[in-house]
C-alpha cells in the first residue's frame, strides 16, 4: 500500500511576510512504536513556514504522539524530526503550544496576565528587575493581538472556556514562535468560541508566517483555513490538500473498510469509521445521524 499522497505544490497563505526557505518542521522517515504496535512508519513531512496542517484521525492513531515528538518529550523509534532547522527537544523557543481547553479548579488564584506571563519565563527562575519591562510589553502585545484587554486581569476561575481558550492562544504566541502546535484546541467550545479561536491562529500564521500543525477530531471550523491533511490511521497515513485526502476512496483504504464522505451544507460528514468523533466531533455526528435518518 501507497503510503502517501504526493505533495502538491503549497499555495502561499501568508500576507506579505518574508520567509525562509527551509522547512519550519520536518519528518525524515519518522517511525513511532510502542512494542510491537506502530502507530507510524516512514513519515516523511515538510511543513512551510506559514503552512497550515490538520492533524486528522482516530483515536489512538498518534497525533498526540506526533505533537510529544516535536515538542521533544517523545523519542522517535527511527528518523528525524526537526523544528526551524534543529533536532525537536524540549523548551525549544521555537514553538508555541495550545493545548485544549481544560477547566480551571475553583479557587486556583491565577489571572490571564499571569497565565500569558508563563509563556515569557515560566519555564526559568526571574528576569530580574532589568527584564520586568520588556516582560510586560510582551504579555500586553499578546493579549491584544487576542483581543483579551477586557478580561485578562480577572481571575481565570471566572472565565468562560472561550476566554480562557484565548488566553492560551496568547501564551503560546509571547514568544514570537515559528511554529504553533494545537493539540485539540477547539475541544469543550461551542461553535462561535471554536471559530474564534481558528481565526486568531489563522491570524497569526498569514501575518507572522508561523506554521501551524493542528490536531482535532472535527475539521469542519478549519477547513476553510487548512492548507493540508495529515490523516494518520493505524499505522497508515495520508498527506494532501483536504479534497485530496477527505475523499471516500482515501478513507476506504486507510480504515480497510468502506468509508463514505459527503458533504452537507458545506460540512464534510464522515460515515463509516467506527469513530463517532473522526473528523466530526460530536455536534457532526449528530447532523450525520439526523442526515443518515432522512435519507
Amino acid at each position: 500500500m501507497t503510503k502517501g499522497i504526493a505533495l502538491s505544490e503549497h499555495t502561499e497563505p501568508v500576507d506579505q511576510v518574508s520567509l525562509d526557505s527551509a522547512a519550519a518542521v520536518r519528518l525524515d522517515g519518522a517511525t513511532l512504536a510502542f512494542g510491537e504496535r506502530t502507530l507510524w512508519d516512514g513519515l516523511d513531512l515538510d511543513v512551510e513556514p506559514g503552512e497550515f496542517i490538520a492533524v486528522l484521525g482516530p483515536n489512538g492513531s498518534g497525533k498526540t504522539s506526533l505533537m510529544r515528538v516535536l515538542l521533544g518529550q517523545l523519542a522517535l523509534s527511527s528518523g528525524a524530526a526537526s523544528i526551524a532547522g534543529s533536532p525537536a527537544r524540549v523548551g525549544n523557543p521555537a514553538i508555541g503550544y495550545i493545548p485544549q481547553q481544560k477547566t480551571i479548579d475553583a479557587g486556583v488564584q491565577l489571572r490571564g496576565v499571569d497565565l500569558v506571563g508563563l509563556g515569557v519565563d515560566g519555564h526559568r527562575w526571574g528576569l530580574g528587575w532589568r527584564g520586568r519591562a520588556e516582560r510586560r510589553r510582551k504579555v500586553a502585545a499578546a493579549i491584544a493581538d487576542v483581543g483579551a484587554e477586557l478580561f485578562a486581569d480577572a481571575p481565570l476561575e471566572t472565565m468562560s472556556g472561550g476566554e480562557q481558550q484565548r488566553l492560551r492562544v496568547a501564551q503560546a504566541l509571547v514568544g514570537d514562535p515559528k511554529v504553533l502546535l494545537c493539540d485539540e484546541p477547539l475541544l469543550s467550545l461551542d461553535l462561535a468560541n471554536q471559530r474564534l479561536v481558528s481565526e486568531l491562529i489563522d491570524k497569526r500564521r498569514r501575518t507572522h508566517g508561523t506554521a501551524v500543525l493542528f490536531v482535532t477530531h472535527e475539521i469542519n471550523p478549519i477547513l476553510p483555513l487548512v492548507d493540508r491533511v495529515l490523516y494518520l490511521v493505524d499505522g497508515k497515513f495520508r498527506i494532501g490538500k483536504p479534497d485530496e485526502v477527505m475523499t471516500s476512496e482515501v478513507l476506504s483504504e486507510l480504515y480497510q473498510t468502506q468509508v463514505d464522505v459527503l458533504r452537507v451544507r458545506d460540512r464534510l460528514v464522515v460515515v463509516g469509521t467506527g469513530d463517532t468523533l473522526d473528523a466530526l466531533g460530536a455536534a457532526g455526528a449528530q447532523h450525520c445521524k439526523a442526515d443518515e435518518v432522512r435519507a
